[in-house]
């Protein structure tokens, strides 16, 4: 998971890339202190475990991000070497000015902007989600956990994807150290800080993949050509027709791809179910396609 790129200097690639990082860096920031802090929330990540640090200790958030960005770059540096590039450099920067900013001139005091605290959960969500998938988008990582476990990654067996989810949810079960305001475990703290990780994990997807509703769909008929021709002329979308073998009967069969949206999917159906209402149909979703017709390669 390495994270170096190298846009040439001033490029419109370069260029895309920073305005990315940087107003995701910033978003990022602006929600933590706006959403997060004020209802004692862990999300996973440094800030995190800040927010339960300036909970029990009234320490300010960017000083003890501060306190524990530095040693993990250097350390992730050491253990990883240079993986992560100058980017991810800019995002931890940018992402504390912003957090000692807000919490010095803007929000000293770390009051509630919404009253409803899942309202409120929903919304640092999205923002979440936003600010991360702006900086997945620019090829770098925020830094924080995502360090933790590429460093354990390397020791361990374990995929980098699920080492992230249990170093995150590591770190949420720290808001069970704060008392509620009943005087209680602050089990309403993890619960919050776990929703806000889904709503995130969403945006993220939605940002950086597109918030594109195609679906992938197999058919395997006997009529698959004409399937094939009415995705051709009348979906005017393009199809592939394989040929497989049956487990149970050994016969040939023709199996049809091909990548549409719901509504024509919907089509499509009414057309199979007058042609071969027996035929086999697995529709997937298609959470990226790259291609003619489609987002084109030379985007990425």
């Amino acid at each position: 998971m390495a994270f170096v790129t190298k846009e040439k200097f001033l490029s419109n690639e370069w260029l895309s890339a920073y305005a990315y990082l940087i107003l995701g860096s910033i978003i990022f920031a602006v929600s933590d202190i706006l959403f997060v802090v004020p209802y004692k929330l862990a999300p996973g990540g440094v800030y995190g475990i800040a927010t339960v640090l300036n909970t029990m200790f009234s320490w300010k958030i960017s000083y003890c991000t501060f306190a524990m960005e530095i040693p993990l770059v250097i350390l992730g540096t050491i253990i990883l070497g240079p993986r992560f590039g100058v980017k991810t450099i800019v995002s931890i920067g940018v992402i504390l000015f912003t957090v000692w900013f807000m919490e010095t001139f803007i929000s000293p005091d770390y009051a509630k902007v919404i009253a409803d605290p899942m309202l409120n959960t929903i919304v640092a969500g999205v923002f979440y989600g936003i600010s991360i998938g702006f900086i997945f988008k620019s090829r770098a990582t925020s830094g924080g956990s995502d360090i933790i476990a590429m460093i354990l990654a390397k020791y361990t067996k374990l995929s980098l994807g699920k080492l992230v989810m249990i170093v995150d949810g590591i770190i949420v079960l720290f808001t069970l150290a704060q008392p509620s305001e009943t005087g209680t475990i602050g089990w309403e703290f993890a619960i919050y800080s776990l929703i806000i990780i889904y709503i995130e994990g969403k945006i993220i997807d939605m940002v950086v993949s597109g918030a594109n509703y195609h679906k992938t769909v197999m058919i395997v008929s006997d009529q698959f050509e004409s399937i094939s021709s009415k995705i051709r002329d009348d979906l005017k979308r393009g199809a592939t027709i394989f040929t497989g073998t049956g487990v149970y009967s050994g016969e040939e069969k023709k199996m049809v791809y091909s990548v549409m949206s719901r509504r024509e999917l919907e089509i499509l159906k009414l057309h199979i179910k007058e042609v071969d209402p027996s035929a086999f149909v697995n529709v997937t979703e298609a959470n990226e396609i790259l291609g003619e017709g489609f987002k084109s390669l030379n985007e990425e």
